[in-house]
């Protein structure tokens, strides 16, 4: 049965378990190790049955603990060779961690991993689709300026989904950022807004992915509220009805006992 866990999602770390009660993949680790850990516990998961990382771009908030899991665990780390060569330059893996460039695809167990390229201010950042072995497919996709088509093919291709939710327009506007920070979230290369993310999710109801999540909300220009409102006001107007005809949650920025079965 495939599962989709969101151990922890935003501004201050970003990591998701993907796969089954036996074996799956982590999607980023920009917690420490020790707070993966203690997430991946709470929801009843072993390291133990981690089978690799993908990492999606070298942003500290999604690779800060991979010293630590590769030298404690040995896990192979995978992810665009742009974002390999930024981790080596910024010393963000050990030497000797075992890192592989993944082009298109890769099998980990009996999982395939997807590579699907994104827009975001980094070397070659990625998000990916994780198909376990029973068939069912999950699309984890943050940090990225604009939707872009093969993102949005491989989310209705999906049984779950994740989509970046960052940050209401408004809020970021007359916000406390400084003026260079604002221009970059707002730009092609920076972060979807909340009604970026609401005006994708009606298609891919209709499309059959019944099974959505909203990602990476920013804590200073967001709530979990404004995004979750944003979101069902779309979908109520294309006449769909959260529960009854899909399901809709928020990926947690702290450890919580969350789990999606797809």
């Amino acid at each position: 049965m495939a599962r989709a866990v969101p151990l922890f999602s935003g501004s201050k770390g970003n990591s998701y378990y993907i796969g089954t009660a036996s074996e799956g993949v982590l999607i980023d680790a920009g917690r420490s190790c020790r707070q993966i850990e203690n997430a991946m516990e709470a929801n009843g998961l072993s390291m133990k049955n981690v089978g690799a990382v993908f990492v999606t771009h070298e942003h500290t908030d999604h690779c800060s603990a991979l010293k630590v899991l590769s030298k404690k665990y040995d896990f192979r780390i995978f992810a665009s060779k742009g974002t390999l060569n930024e981790l080596i330059r910024g010393q963000k893996i050990l030497p000797d961690a075992k890192t592989d460039v993944i082009e298109k695809e890769v099998a980990v167990g009996n999982m395939l991993i997807q590579r699907i390229d994104t827009p975001h201010d980094a070397a070659e950042s990625c998000c990916y689709r994780v198909t376990t072995s029973d068939g069912k497919s999950a699309l984890i996709a943050t940090d990225m300026g604009v939707m872009v088509e093969k993102v949005r093919e491989a989310a209705k291709k999906s049984d779950f989904a994740v989509l970046e939710s960052n940050h209401d327009v408004q809020m970021l506007k007359t916000g406390i950022y400084p003026f260079y920070l604002k221009q970059r979230i707002l730009s092609s290369k920076g972060h979807l807004s909340n009604a970026d993310c609401a005006c994708e999710l009606s298609d891919l109801v209709k499309s059959g992915t019944l099974r959505l999540m909203l990602g990476h909300l920013s804590e200073e220009n967001n709530t979990p509220q404004i995004a979750l409102a944003t979101a069902i006001s779309s979908l109520e107007k294309e006449g769909l009805k959260v529960r009854s005809d899909f399901t809709l949650d928020i990926a947690p920025s702290e450890t919580r006992v969350q789990s999606v079965i797809y």
